[in-house]
């Protein structure tokens, strides 16, 4: 894919400072650093380094400058997305998977926007809760189901839309792990089952949240901190859609990861998707699932989507990807082994050295061979600058 012409970095660099300056009032240090980064990702004030080709001996003679690292910045989750993919691969069963996801009242949002650690975890657990609760039902499945759930906190627009995708192995364990248990509906779990067991327990979620104290409730939400007035906001909550939307089955394994590569390392906006930036103002494509999925163009001030962008930076340390039931980190290497062997899937082979060497490699490869590129030389901001100084007293010189 080729570089795009406009990055969120652009914008960053020229409206930045100003963006800071007037919603001072709102942004945290997290806000801060997040911008910083991505601002910075890529350029000499992180540093460099040189490379040399292991294979052939190729070496670059441009500096390389060093990347972020950063979750929220649309540049730095190619490596990390490569690497859970990689892990992935190994996990897949010989069955179809399915695509659920889990949407909320929009309702909610002021709430999740000043609650975003409790509440995100709240949809995390509620969603997981529910499905492994509804499969377990000998009316519906019976059943021990594994999955992975991600989250997601915006919608095509940037604005705050958050949801959850959970992608399932079709069918389970049985009780007493003895057999794999097909499903019997297409969907895989009754939709309208999961949305009505997904709300109970959200609600119920919000309830033991402000018993305990732990909602902040500033500005327009400050009337719910009457009890009253809280009881009253959770019974309009019944009145609401809450959506458990069901995708097809997957086509197959190599689509299944395909697919992931889309949903997991993501952030609310790539580069890619900028169309234009001029006069203060944004360009960018957006989905309009609303009508049919047409692909739209919507500009904004730089302001505004520098504001709606950083809606979505979550909480330090907050795990957005969690596995669950037999794919749960504690009780994967005891029970992913018995559902490949119920369901026929061959053992897996130890990793050749080729293989290893190959899950080890940089993302940049040999520009003339393909091999790894490893890194040669280290370079400080300060080392930078004062070679491209000397290249510049030696060119005018000449």
């Amino acid at each position: 894919m080729n570089r795009p012409s406009i990055e969120v970095a652009d914008i960053i660099r020229a409206a930045g400072d100003n963006f800071i300056e007037k919603q001072r009032s709102w942004l945290t240090g997290l806000h801060r650093k997040v911008l910083s980064a991505i601002e910075r990702c890529r350029t000499a004030a992180l540093g460099g380094h040189r490379d040399r080709c292991s294979r052939c001996g190729y070496t670059t003679k441009a500096i390389s400058f060093n990347s972020c690292r950063n979750r929220n910045c649309p540049k730095c989750l190619n490596n990390a997305r490569k690497r859970w993919l990689v892990a992935r691969e190994k996990e897949l069963l010989p069955v179809p998977y399915v695509h659920l996801v889990f949407t909320l009242p929009h309702v909610l949002v002021p709430l999740f926007l000043h609650n975003k650690k409790l509440l995100y975890a709240l949809l995390l657990r509620s969603s997981a809760a529910t499905l492994l609760e509804v499969a377990k039902n000998p009316e519906h499945l019976g059943a021990e189901i594994g999955f992975f759930s991600v989250l997601h906190t915006w919608g095509q627009n940037l604005l705050a839309h958050p949801h959850v995708h959970c992608v399932i192995p079709a069918g389970g364990l049985s009780p007493e792990h003895k057999t794999w248990i097909q499903p019997r509906y297409r969907f895989f779990l009754p939709k309208g089952v999961l949305s009505l067991v997904f709300r109970g327990k959200f609600v119920a979620g919000l309830k033991r949240a402000f018993r305990r104290g732990e909602l902040c409730l500033p500005g327009d939400l400050r009337l719910l901190s009457d009890e009253r007035e809280f009881r009253s906001f959770l019974r309009t909550l019944h009145r609401h859609r809450w959506v458990v939307y069901s995708k097809p089955p997957f086509g197959g394994p190599q689509y299944l990861l395909n697919y992931l590569a889309r949903y997991t390392h993501r952030v609310a906006i790539s580069n890619h998707r900028l169309v234009n930036f001029a006069d203060g103002k944004v360009t960018f494509r957006w989905k309009d699932y609303a009508h049919g999925s047409q692909q739209k163009l919507m500009t904004l001030t730089a302001e505004e989507f520098l504001r709606r962008f950083l809606l979505h930076i979550v909480p330090r340390r907050f795990v957005r990807i969690r596995f669950f039931g037999f794919l749960a980190n504690r009780r994967r290497k005891t029970l992913l082994p018995i559902c490949k062997q119920l369901l026929g899937a061959k053992p897996e082979e130890a990793p050749s050295e080729d293989s290893a060497v190959s899950q080890k490699q940089s993302s940049w490869l040999c520009p003339h061979c393909e091999g790894e590129m490893v890194v040669i030389q280290r370079l400080t901001t300060k080392q930078i600058f004062e070679e491209s100084l000397g290249e510049k007293t030696m060119n005018n010189t000449s």
